[in-house]
């Protein structure tokens, strides 16, 4: 609404490409897609512009929401406040549960992958990564040679508002569908190497000094490698990824407890920006569980917040 139809600064055609394209990749999309666009508008800097600014207000108020979770949650007033979010959150994730389940498993093949997955993770204790590598191969040799097995028998038709979108003629906006790409966005060799080097620079000198500073196996350094980690695991949103993260960070590594996990869920339902902001609260919790100190929660989440986000913006 407030840039395809207010500011006219692209069609809503280009939109939503840059939508779909987003969604292909691994990462929050809506952080993805603000990125995008602002990097379309005016290179790297709209684009660390756009795409920083769109995270900065939820990490400030998840982060001091923990703050005031760490010290004072254990009040009977905070207390009273959290038992009676769990069962709203809870409601909350099964109904996004089910939602996403109604509009993903239309074939019998499907439905079989998502069991097999529940079992595979709950009863199996299999690795995130090999489940998602074995759907997508079940999906590349299904696709390959029973195409009935992944696709609806009818295919729908496209609702009015997008039909209309999609033969409309060119809107007067400043990227519209026949604009050609900006000097920026046209492929570049040079350019491609220097995201490389910058990103790679983002991701592996802060690693470098947290593993001197802490250890190779302290606690930030282990946080920036699951973290990074889940960052280039996490597709189909924060709902699929966010049971992963909860198992591990809960049962495998002890950052924080099961029901903290789910007061954690409440802090990302109720405020605002991309859900999966929600790992910063548990980087929060483990950097308060080792020390008990501000500072080192605070570092901790902040640790967190950088890995899992760095990877969609050296995507973009």
């Amino acid at each position: 609404a407030e840039l395809v139809e207010r500011r006219r600064w692209l069609s809503e055609r280009r939109f939503l490409h840059a939508l779909n394209y987003c969604m292909l990749l691994p990462g929050p999309e809506a952080t993805q897609l603000a990125t995008y666009l602002g990097w379309l508008m005016h290179g790297v800097p709209g684009g660390l512009v756009a795409g920083g600014l769109f995270l900065l207000p939820s990490v400030l108020v998840l982060l001091s929401l923990a703050s005031i979770y760490a010290l004072w949650g254990q009040l009977p007033l905070l207390t009273a406040v959290f038992w009676a979010l769990k069962p709203a959150v809870l409601a909350i994730v099964l109904q996004a549960a089910w939602r996403l389940g109604r509009r993903t498993l239309h074939t019998p093949l499907l439905v079989a992958i998502a069991l097999a997955a529940l079992l595979g993770l709950s009863l199996l204790h299999l690795p995130y990564a090999l489940l998602l590598a074995g759907a997508a191969l079940l999906g590349a040799l299904a696709a390959r040679y029973r195409p009935h097995w992944i696709r609806r028998a009818q295919a729908g038709h496209a609702p009015a508002g997008a039909a209309a979108a999609l033969t409309a003629p060119p809107s007067p906006a400043l990227h519209d569908d026949r604009t050609p790409p900006p000097p920026h966005a046209r492929f570049s060799r040079r350019g491609l190497a220097l995201a490389l080097l910058a990103g790679g620079l983002a991701l592996g000198v802060p690693l470098a000094a947290l593993g001197l500073a802490d250890g190779w196996n302290g606690l930030l350094a282990t946080m920036a490698r699951f973290f990074s980690k889940v960052a280039l695991l996490s597709f189909g949103g924060a709902y699929a990824v966010l049971p992963y993260v909860a198992r591990e960070a809960v049962n495998d590594f002890g950052w924080q407890s099961a029901a903290q996990m789910v007061d954690g869920l409440a802090l990302g339902e109720t405020t605002p920006g991309p859900l999966i902001m929600v790992v910063g609260f548990v980087g929060f919790m483990g950097g308060w569980h080792e020390a008990g100190t501000l500072a080192r929660a605070l570092s901790a989440g902040l640790v967190v917040v950088w890995f899992t986000f760095l990877p969609s913006f050296v995507f973009i």
